[in-house]
């Protein structure tokens, strides 16, 4: 199965426009947003858990990152509320649920052999740091190879144009995210090509989520 699988394309799409679609686990629905492959796959999805819900124990041999959207997430290590993220690393297994149910945005078999220990951040407590203009705010998540963050922009914050040299991909957590290209509001996955250009800003305020420097191949 193949979903926007050519990363040289730009791709907007907002997740609340797409159909859920049954998983293999009984309570367990997703929205893809990209996949490369059949049931095992490299993959970018909303997976949604209804209260109760399970999945089997499983092995990423190609790693995992999750961001809780809402709700509350769990597995055998721990309770995870909205807003935590977790990465698993290449090689790692674990038996996920939610007795409350959650919402998650989920990367699949895109890390490799830097990432080597699981990394969990609370992004409700943590340290965020001032971004490189006014009005901006960033929280570095993964710590281990190419990373990714959070980042708050103020209302009538604007950026300087650049370049995303790998690409990069946003996912619109809260607020409304803008470009010259168009006006993203919550639930907008957006996907830039290797050195894609553009000047982003927010008039009314926003959290998004960016990985950056993955899409080269």
């Amino acid at each position: 199965m193949n979903i926007h699988s050519d990363y040289s394309k730009r791709v907007v799409i907002n997740q609340h426009d797409l159909p859920w679609g049954n998983s293999p686990e009984h309570g367990i629905e997703r929205r893809m947003l990209d996949r490369i492959g059949g049931e095992v796959a490299k993959a970018t999805s909303i997976v949604r858990y209804q209260p109760g819900a399970k999945f089997k124990s499983h092995t990423h041999d190609l790693g995992e990152e999750i961001f809780v959207l809402d709700g509350v997430f769990s597995d055998e290590t721990g309770d995870y509320p909205a807003g935590t993220y977790i990465m698993n690393p290449p090689g790692s297994s674990h038996e996920p649920f939610s007795d409350l149910g959650c919402t998650l945005f989920v990367k699949l078999r895109h890390l490799g052999i830097d990432q080597v220990e699981r990394e969990i951040v609370d992004t409700n407590s943590a340290t965020w740091f001032q971004g490189l203009v006014p009005g901006l705010m960033v929280l570095p998540l993964m710590r281990q190879g190419t990373g990714s963050s959070l980042v708050r922009w103020q209302p009538q914050t604007y950026f300087n144009p650049h370049k995303h040299y790998g690409g990069e991909e946003i996912y619109v957590i809260d607020g409304v995210f803008e470009d010259e290209h168009g006006r993203y509001p919550v639930g907008s996955w957006i996907r830039s090509p290797h050195m894609s250009l553009h000047k982003p800003f927010s008039k009314e305020g926003c959290t998004i989520f960016v990985k950056t420097g993955h899409l080269l191949d």
